[in-house]
């Protein structure tokens, strides 16, 4: 295994990760005062529940990435 790390200043070498960090940035974080760490760590668990159970994704057919995923389980899917 070899490591292969980001150039700075290149967030295009790693798309997905540079969108995700931007929904988090501008949908949780930039909308939250975060009065402690304990407070940080509640709000942003309520983002990824809604992130990951509540909100459609386009990219998965207009399903939850936890409803896609028990849905792939379901069919029988297996990777690799």
């Amino acid at each position: 295994m070899k490591l292969d790390f980001s150039r700075p200043g290149k967030p295009t070498d790693n798309p997905f990760a540079e969108s995700f960090n931007g929904r988090l940035r501008a949908e949780c974080l930039n909308e939250h005062w975060l009065l402690s760490l304990q407070d940080a760590q509640e709000k942003v668990d309520q983002w990824r529940h809604d992130y990951n159970h509540i909100r459609p994704h386009s990219s998965l057919g207009q399903v939850p990435p936890a409803e896609f995923a028990a849905q792939v389980s379901s069919s029988g899917y297996a990777s690799g």
